[in-house]
């Protein structure tokens, strides 16, 4: 499938979605729409069990917002508003996925192209690729989650830093703090990417994948006691499912489990 911003492609049970925006892959609103479109289709999509999330060819995973769309909504706080819901809701939906996303940085993410990478529930980056968060150079905010997302990663001290010195960081320098968890030579992020998606899905039913992220991600956005609430409630759900009946007696009978993702 392909449309005017995005590229996607599948095999092995794994969906590429490629943001293909040239020549910097800016986050226009209808690129932004454009991704809703197509995370909402692959979460609808049973054949899909993990996505990764790049930029078309080598050299810019996404620039961030598109700024000339900024020009005509200076000095309108409802256009400014939406703007930064539209940002949100993409980053929101991608992070409540229930199924694994990672983002594979293989250039520049910068602004609201890093905030969508750090939605996603691992971050591979080229170790030469820059990502930041430069919106107060231009007397604004992150406003697609950044504010939000970087000090849960890398800690509120550190968030603090690169937010008000709009300070940019290789992919080797955010793997040091966190930011991301793996930084790679660009010519391996791909196939590293594929690799570990493949890791998070091979030999596992979905029943279980799915209600780890959304405890680890809702959990995370709680309170412990409502978060272990939820585990327990997650938990036991899937003491119903014929994918725990199924991996429970194969590690009985010592045996390779045959998931059917029910």
């Amino acid at each position: 499938m392909v449309n005017e911003f995005s590229k996607l492609s599948k095999h092995n049970h794994l969906a590429v979605v490629e943001i293909n925006h040239p020549p910097a892959n800016t986050l226009s609103s209808s690129c932004i729409e454009a991704l809703h479109a197509v995370f909402k289709q692959l979460a609808a999509d049973s054949e899909t069990k993990a996505i990764i999330l790049t930029g078309t060819g080598r050299f810019f995973f996404a620039a961030g917002a598109d700024i000339k769309e900024f020009v005509s909504a200076l000095g309108d706080k409802e256009k400014g508003f939406a703007m930064s819901e539209a940002g949100q809701m993409l980053c929101n939906d991608i992070e409540s996925l229930k199924k694994p996303v990672i983002a594979a940085i293989n250039g520049p993410a910068l602004g609201g192209g890093l905030e969508i990478a750090m939605a996603c529930h691992f971050r591979i980056a080229a170790e030469k690729a820059i990502l930041g968060l430069p919106e107060l150079k231009l007397g604004l905010i992150p406003g697609f989650g950044g504010t939000q997302r970087l000090s849960r990663l890398t800690g509120l001290a550190t968030a603090v830093k690169l937010i008000l010195t709009s300070k940019q960081l290789t992919g080797k320098e955010a793997e040091e703090i966190g930011l991301v968890q793996l930084a790679v030579p660009g010519e391996d992020l791909l196939s590293t990417a594929e690799s570990i998606a493949q890791s998070f899905i091979e030999g596992k039913s979905m029943t279980s994948v799915s209600r780890a992220i959304e405890s680890i991600v809702q959990g995370y956005r709680e309170s412990l006691a409502n978060g272990l609430e939820r585990e327990r409630k997650l938990f036991a759900e899937l003491f119903e499912t014929n994918d725990a009946k199924e991996g429970v007696q194969a590690f009985v009978e010592k045996r390779k489990a045959e998931f059917t993702d029910s």
